[in-house]
């Protein structure tokens, strides 16, 4: 079991070789951060059965008060909560507090049955999140939907 970044040895028919115009910022994205292999930008979890996972973008960045903070390390959070399914987190432009200034975004999927309303569990993710990264970085809105709703609109 480890986590990691999503890194290809080799080339295949089709890869990109440049960026129009910036050869250079390709190297420093795509080449340098790993010698002698591609970054991909994504994060990976490997099983001790060998089975990959992609976990999220790696640079999804949003800054929150001041502080950069990866939505996948958000994401990786409302994962471990019994009660959801499946979660994405975004950052968004807040228009009281003033240009840069962001806002967390949950959407969360909650599994069949769990029993939960979105209330209690706005305030558990909240909680966990506060515990686990910081005050700052609990979401100001989540929003959660049903499996089953999902499954029939899918």
């Amino acid at each position: 079991d480890v986590s990691g970044a999503l890194c290809i040895s080799q080339a295949w028919p089709g890869m990109a070789r440049t960026i129009y115009n910036d050869h250079k910022r390709f190297l420093e994205t795509y080449l340098t951060p790993y010698p002698g292999f591609f970054f991909t930008g994504d994060g990976v979890y490997r099983t001790s059965e060998g089975y990959y996972q992609l976990t999220g973008r790696l640079d999804d960045i949003i800054n929150i008060s001041g502080h950069r903070l990866g939505t996948a390390e958000v994401e990786d959070i409302v994962a471990h909560h019994v009660a959801v399914a499946e979660s994405a987190v975004i950052g968004y432009q807040h228009e009281i507090k003033g240009e840069g200034k962001m806002l967390s975004y949950v959407f969360v999927v909650l599994k069949k049955d769990s029993g939960y309303t979105q209330e209690t569990l706005a305030a558990e993710l909240r909680e966990l999140i506060s515990k686990k990264i910081a005050k700052y970085a609990a979401p100001d809105y989540v929003q959660v939907t049903q499996a089953n709703l999902v499954q029939k609109l899918g």
